[in-house]
């Protein structure tokens, strides 16, 4: 999930906005995340996201409900989104 955050000035409050993010979902669903690109642009963030389950709606589901969770607690946007399976 690549995510822009326009009122975010600096390193330190993007990593905040992320975090708070990250906690707020880790302890709603049943996944891992992980800050993968743009460590050091204050107003981009690519976020990964892995969870497992051997049926492909239930992840596809909960995926989707976090993409919607996220594009309401960001004070920005949600520039693009992929899923992959393996």
């Amino acid at each position: 999930m690549e995510i822009y955050l326009p009122f975010s000035h600096s390193l330190k409050e993007k990593r905040k906005r992320l975090v708070s993010i990250k906690a707020r979902l880790r302890s709603k669903y049943n996944v891992a995340f992980s800050e993968l690109d743009y460590h050091d642009k204050w107003q981009r963030a690519l976020i990964g996201m892995v969870t497992l389950n051997n049926q492909r709606t239930i992840i596809e589901k909960t995926l989707n409900k976090i993409i919607d969770e996220v594009q309401d607690l960001v004070d920005g946007e949600i520039i693009q989104t992929t899923i992959k399976y393996l």
